[in-house]
């Protein structure tokens, strides 16, 4: 596996150029922070530059047919989704959902190639070295390589970082008659067996340890037990007791408030694009929903807005 030869060939580039570029591939990233869902906290996004996020790319396409990804990781795969995460845990009483800490910038490329060794995949030196400098961001001069959020190749490898610890959970839960899924940092467990869960987080901690090195952590925060007599929420869908999956009380007041005030014109014009993702969002987690909006409002309403380009 020569990655150089394979960039040079890919990028009509030389190899002096290929390995001048990687040199200062680390800081060739424009950071900026957004706030954390439900928290006062920032997350911090590493933007790789035009050029960089070229040739991570084409390292993605070099790379994703050699890292092997289990089948409990549901996020970034074509075709697969939140709404597939969830289908898993329908016909189930009991759930636990936790989640990792900083899980992209707890991923170090020591941690990347630990486990390349461990999958029988070997790089030369010189390609290490590429392989770190174009996938790693460096925060500032003296702070250590970490995996971005923001650069379109940390996806592929979170999900082969977590593939020996997804494997290990697989079989701990088959065990346990548990179903387990991962959707990015987010874990999910659910069983029809009672108080059963409440073994898992221990179980979490020790395979992580093990199948990390103790570099991913649990946010404790985040850990929750519920079941068919609170709400049930995975990835932002809600589990209904009649086993079916809805985008929620909340959010259907919401949209059909603002399909409401779109036919009377009322609706500002920001507003109708945040209202078109909401109608494609729901259409594809609860049509029913979605028919009886068009039913009420009438479906030339919904493809007006469906079809509406900002002026």
């Amino acid at each position: 596996m020569n990655v150089l030869k394979f960039l040079c060939d890919t990028l009509c580039m030389d190899k002096r150029e290929i390995t001048l570029f990687s040199m200062t591939s680390p800081h060739r990233y424009k950071t900026y922070a957004i706030p954390k869902r439900n928290s006062n906290k920032k997350r911090i996004i590493a933007h790789p530059s035009k050029e960089l996020k070229f040739i991570q790319r084409a390292l993605v396409s070099f790379l994703e047919k050699k890292l092997l990804i289990h089948e409990c990781a549901f996020a970034y795969k074509p075709g697969i989704g939140i709404k597939n995460n969830a289908q898993i845990h329908l016909k189930t009483k009991y759930l636990l959902k936790m989640d990792f800490e900083n899980f992209f910038p707890s991923i170090s490329p020591e941690l990347f190639f630990f486990l390349l060794h461990r999958a029988g995949l070997e790089f030369s030196e010189s390609d290490a070295y590429l392989l770190r400098n174009f996938l790693f961001w460096k925060e500032t001069r003296t702070s250590p390589l970490r995996l971005s959020i923001g650069a379109p190749s940390s996806p592929l490898i979170s999900n082969f970082i977590m593939k020996y610890f997804d494997e290990e959970m697989r079989s701990r839960c088959d065990d346990k008659k548990i179903k387990y899924t991962r959707y990015a940092d987010d874990l999910t467990f659910s069983s029809n067996v009672k108080n059963v869960l409440f073994e898992i987080p221990n179980i979490v901690f020790s395979v992580l340890e093990k199948e990390t090195q103790g570099q991913i952590k649990i946010n404790n925060n985040k850990t929750v037990f519920s079941s068919k007599a609170h709400n049930r929420h995975i990835t932002g869908i809600t589990l209904t007791n009649d086993s079916k999956l809805s985008i929620g009380r909340k959010r259907k007041r919401l949209i059909s408030s603002m399909i409401h005030k779109f036919s009377y014109e009322l609706l500002h014009q920001d507003d109708i694009a945040k209202l078109q993702g909401l109608i494609t969002y729901a259409n594809f987690i609860e049509g029913d929903f979605y028919h009886r909006m068009c039913k009420k409002y009438g479906k030339e309403n919904l493809e007006k807005i469906k079809k509406y380009k900002p002026e």
